[in-house]
């Protein structure tokens, strides 16, 4: 059967009633920064707070993560206007935008029966109990032998958050102890350390500690000759370092430089510190007293060619070697 359609039914463009290009993207940013599950739980949290506002204290409570982790996912939301903040002392506090309070009550309202699930996150944990806690404990149990000046609990305490930390990236499992033995090492050894007695400590942070920070660190602990001790974290660390970057830390590390890996940026290494110093990753380290603080304006390996990478090792070292100096002289 033929059809005739008339001027009336044939298609006519309909693009004046889609959404501007300009809202578009900047809904669409708004979108992105809330597609994590810990920010939206954050974001709940604080909307639901009946003092109408919540400190990253408090957040911090939500997951076993550091503050500085639970800041970073904040400064996210921060920066699409979702939230504001206000400095009071060293902590921060957060309240809902008034303009964005509306829409923020409406997805929350409107998605809260697809937070009910037969299966949780809880219960895969629950699976792997058994041999998380033989292993952990079996290591905590070894390292509070060997440093009998922390009493155990804390020790244990340390080690579980090691693993939970690093477990979250880890794209093989079977490494999860010997990288949770390095790491809770590194964190006792923070926690222990005399400020009077101990060689300046210099802690690198970035957002992926896969790049910038592991190369300062190398750089520093090779320029210093032992002299200062350089560590590196992430406000929200990658599974791998960035390849370029690992064929670098070869060079200047040799065998040793296998043993780096991404690490979460921990409270107990910012109280270690003497200077810490952020590479691209904005006011995530909690102000603590006694710390000096700086930040270099330095490149991205991730984004960068290979000769690019190379120019920012050299940008980074002519820094390190002036950092250098000015801590032993």
């Amino acid at each position: 059967m033929n059809v005739t359609l008339t001027a009336e039914d044939t298609c006519s463009p309909v693009a004046s009633h889609a959404i501007g290009q300009d809202a578009a993207s900047s809904v669409a940013a708004t979108l992105k920064a809330l597609s994590d599950p810990l920010r939206l739980r954050m974001l709940s949290a604080i909307a639901s707070d009946p003092r109408g506002e919540s400190c990253v204290c408090d957040l911090a409570e939500l997951a076993d993560v550091s503050q500085p982790t639970v800041s970073h996912h904040l400064k996210v939301l921060k920066d699409v206007d979702v939230l504001t903040s206000e400095r009071r002392g060293t902590w921060v506090w957060y309240k809902i935008n008034p303009n964005r309070r509306r829409a923020v009550t409406t997805l929350l309202d409107s998605f809260a029966p697809a937070t009910v699930a037969p299966w949780t996150e809880d219960a895969a944990d629950e699976a792997r109990r058994p041999d998380f806690d033989a292993r952990v404990t079996h290591l905590a149990d070894e390292l509070t032998a060997e440093i009998p000046e922390l009493d155990s609990t804390t020790v244990l305490t340390i080690v579980r958050e090691s693993y939970t930390a690093l477990a979250r990236t880890a794209r093989v499992t079977s490494a999860l102890i010997p990288l949770t033995e390095r790491f809770a090492r590194q964190r006792l050894s923070d926690l222990t350390r005399d400020r009077d007695t101990a060689v300046p400590q210099v802690l690198f942070v970035c957002v992926a500690n896969a790049g910038r920070s592991q190369l300062a660190a190398a750089l520093v602990n090779q320029i210093a000759d032992g002299k200062i001790i350089a560590r590196s974290a992430g406000s929200s660390p990658a599974d791998v370092i960035h390849p370029h970057v690992r064929s670098l830390l070869a060079e200047i590390e040799g065998d040793d430089a296998a043993e780096r890996f991404p690490k979460p940026l921990t409270d107990d290494a910012v109280r270690a510190a003497d200077v810490v110093i952020t590479m691209g990753c904005g006011d995530v380290c909690p102000i603590i007293p006694g710390v000096r603080y700086d930040d270099w304006a330095v490149g991205d390996p991730a984004l960068a060619s290979l000769e690019g990478v190379e120019a920012i090792r050299d940008d980074i070292t002519a820094r390190v070697r002036t950092l250098v100096d000015n801590l032993l002289n």
